[in-house]
């Protein structure tokens, strides 16, 4: 678990540029300023024959930060500002329709953060990050709502909120492919960690076909028979096998595995030092690093790697491959690029600042030209990637326009040919994804991916790609509505996994764990505000092997009894659910889907 997760708001997450941001503003409050104006008008409606409604208030000079303690305050000493709003629709309107509502200001240097509640002052929806719009998305049915505006960093600046029923774009028809299967393992109790694998990450040795888990200090190597059986190692980093820099207390761990030059690296966050090591021989010996070779950021490393850009500076040394650290920091987040195989790192390059994006990002993945990207949840009112074409010297955000922010950390994966596959939950809980084929410019074939099996909400997205058509899109999911955070929630989660093989036009999406719920009841992905549902963290991680198979790393949070029907315990048991039948992300290996191979394994 991350350092800043001590710091993390109830809901959702903060960066500690945010909180930085947000103690400065409460010093600049304390002193004499105008008051607040009330929300102008104080109440509208919208409906399906007047679809649109806007208000504005302010201007505010005292930041309201009682969120980053737990659930928000509102008093003359920590003001918000409040909105009554009526919709009147039709029966059935929310077939075809959505209520979104945004709140803009005219400073990006401010903050104001949304919240809305029902009739009953529930909290039912969100958006509470550093992007500007904040913007939530409901279903559009009959409804009285509170709209909660909270000036967290108001810088004096006043603010302009809109609510109106829109059309989604309508989702193509899901994929008429047979969905792959999945076979679950978990770690055995004697290893350490293996009840404290919550947001593991995965890589795996093409050569040798092992998977490499990471979870807290803990490197598990995951080898399978030719029936798919699992076996269990404990491969950590520690003195005795070369880094006991490894195997040190953690704040953010991570794993990286290069399918192309088969080196693992680990690391662990630790204050603003990150302890790394590799190894190429899946654990059994591991090489120290110089960690990130810059200051490591406070928050959301991640490892990855890749070809160098043609026309750019390349190696050092005889390993072939770009590393690249990246990391958040108080006001930006930076990426910094190793040309020794991860043994040293060059400067940090900011990727982007908190004017541009919030602090938290996901995992840095690589293309096959070298282009690197960085994926964030929420940039001018939408989720992006942040892209660089000259290995980390420079970088652009690139926002896809069809989305909205949302809770989770969005995911990327790269095809063979470099299409980009992002996969995101939308500010509605949903799954969608989109495909890109010029770097991010672009953005095609947006859609929701579970629809058709009933997916209300999900947390978590991780996305693998193989062939340039084929990729991955694995995230837990709930055919539940309403507000997941909410500890009265009672949803059942599932894994669940979106496959493509037609570049992204159409998914057909599969439950890995049909018998067994992954959590029953609220995920808190909040910090140390939440409760006993923190017990998964922040992420799950996907990668694919040498014949293109899906294999997902998560925490299974519900075991034992919970699983046969009991109540929820709140494990983080580690797990992998693997590929064992139909077509893989590699159309060589299609023939794997009746049980036959055309060439045998090895690297692809």
């Amino acid at each position: 678990m991350a350092l800043l997760c001590a710091l993390r708001r109830h809901h959702p997450p903060r960066s500690l540029g945010r909180l930085t941001v947000g103690f400065l503003a409460l010093v600049a409050g304390t002193l004499p300023g105008a008051a607040a104006d009330a929300a102008t008008p104080s109440s509208g409606s919208v409906s399906d024959t007047a679809p649109t409604t806007t208000w504005s208030a302010g201007p505010f000079a005292v930041p309201n930060v009682s969120g980053t303690a737990g659930p928000v305050s509102c008093g003359t000493a920590q003001p918000c500002d409040d909105y009554a709003l009526k919709v009147s629709v039709p029966a059935d309107y929310d077939t075809g329709h959505s209520l979104r509502i945004d709140v803009r200001w005219p400073d990006p240097a401010a903050d104001f953060d949304l919240y809305v509640l029902d009739a009953n002052g529930r909290e039912v929806a969100a958006s509470a990050s550093s992007s500007d719009p904040e913007t939530v998305l409901l279903p559009a049915v009959p409804a009285s709502y509170t709209v909660r505006v909270v000036p967290y960093a108001p810088l004096g600046d006043s603010f302009t909120g809109t609510a109106s029923l829109i059309t989604p774009p309508a989702d193509p028809p899901p994929s008429t492919a047979t969905p792959p299967t999945y076979a679950n393992s978990s770690a055995p109790d004697g290893i350490t960690d293996a009840h404290n694998a919550g947001e593991p990450s995965i890589g795996v040795d093409r050569a040798s076909g092992a998977a490499m888990f990471q979870a807290n200090t803990s490197t598990l190597k995951v080898t399978y028979d030719s029936a798919g059986a699992a076996t269990w190692e404990d491969k950590s980093a520690s003195a005795a096998n070369g880094c006991p820099q490894g195997s040190t207390t953690s704040l953010d761990p991570i794993l990286f595995t290069d399918p192309a030059t088969h080196r693992t690296f680990e690391s662990q966050l630790a204050g603003k030092t990150a302890l790394t090591c590799y190894t190429d021989d899946d654990g059994e010996t591991w090489t120290p690093t110089g960690g990130s070779g810059i200051n490591s950021g406070v928050d959301h490393q991640t490892i990855g790697g890749g070809p160098f850009a043609p026309g750019t500076p390349g190696a050092l040394t005889s390993y072939p491959n770009a590393v690249y650290y990246c990391s958040q920091d108080i006001a930006d987040a930076s990426c910094a690029v190793s040309r020794d195989g991860g043994l040293t790192y060059g400067p940090a390059v900011p990727m982007y600042s908190l004017l541009d994006c919030g602090g938290l990002h996901g995992h840095v993945k690589a293309a096959p030209d070298g282009t690197v990207y960085v994926p964030n949840k929420g940039c001018g009112g939408h989720q992006a990637v942040a892209a660089s074409e000259d290995n980390g010297l420079t970088w652009t955000v690139r926002a896809n326009p069809s989305s909205a922010p949302g809770d989770s950390d969005p995911s990327v994966g790269v095809g063979s040919g470099g299409t980009v596959y992002m996969g995101y939950q939308n500010s509605d809980g949903t799954p969608r994804i989109a495909v890109s084929h010029d770097k991010g410019k672009m953005w095609l074939y947006d859609q929701n991916v579970g629809a058709a099996l009933g997916i209300k909400n999900v947390v978590f997205p991780a996305v693998t790609a193989g062939d340039d058509n084929r990729a991955a899109f694995a995230f837990l999911g709930t055919t539940t509505d309403g507000n997941y955070q909410d500890p009265a929630f009672q949803g059942v989660w599932h894994l669940y996994v979106a496959t493509t093989y037609d570049g992204g036009q159409s998914w057909v999406t599969a439950d890995a764990t049909p018998t067994d719920p992954v959590q029953k009841g609220s995920i808190c992905t909040g910090g140390t505000t939440c409760g006993k549902d923190r017990n998964l963290l922040d992420f799950i991680d996907v990668t694919t092997d040498a014949q293109g198979r899906v294999l997902a790393a998560y925490a299974d949070g519900c075991t034992g009894t919970c699983a046969t029907g009991g109540a929820q315990n709140y494990d983080a048991l580690a797990s992998i659910a693997r590929q064992s039948s139909g077509n893989t992300l590699y159309g060589a290996y299609d023939a794997m889907a009746s049980g036959k191979h055309k060439k045998p394994g090895g690297s692809h």
